[in-house]
């Protein structure tokens, strides 16, 4: 991250955006904060630091959260979209980890899917993998696991 231009120094940047994400603190709470520590930042600009380094910091820390699921339903639903018939796939732990739309229910389709949800979660890999009884997911699953982008201990049920 660039701090190149700024008034403040980076460590009272940071300090801001640390409270605002960790606390549930508004803007103007944190200009009332700097106040008591006899700085002059504006509410504005703090927003303005959150838009501008909040997406970096974010990615940043991804490695170090702590892994919110193990297991991994997938599943896909058949849905009408703008007249058009398609297969909705979705990826759910804790929370809803990836979807896609899909025109055909294929091998190809659903290792695109898994493909796209382990790319979109890189530090939250599945130890299992539930499913319905769809061969499709057999071999999806088998091929990820034989280009070793999917665990090998990764269990199928």
């Amino acid at each position: 991250m660039t701090f190149k231009g700024r008034h403040f120094a980076p460590d009272i940047i940071l300090l801001c955006l640390r409270w605002y994400c960790r606390y549930a603190l508004s803007y103007r709470d944190l200009e009332e904060m700097m106040a008591e520590r006899h700085l002059s930042v504006d509410h504005t600009t703090i927003y303005r630091w959150f838009q501008q380094y909040a997406p970096e910091l974010d990615r940043r820390v991804q490695w170090c959260k702590p892994l919110q699921t193990k297991t991994w339903y997938v599943d896909e639903t058949y849905v009408k979209v703008r007249d058009e018939w398609m297969y909705l796939y979705r990826a759910i732990g804790d929370e809803t980890l990836d979807f896609c739309l899909s025109q055909t229910r294929t091998t190809k389709a659903d290792k695109q899917f898994l493909s796209k949800a382990l790319n979109r979660s890189p530090h939250q890999r599945p130890s299992v993998i539930s499913t319905d009884k769809n061969q499709f997911y057999n071999e999806a699953i088998a091929s990820l696991r034989k280009e070793g982008r999917l665990s090998p201990t990764c269990q199928h049920r």
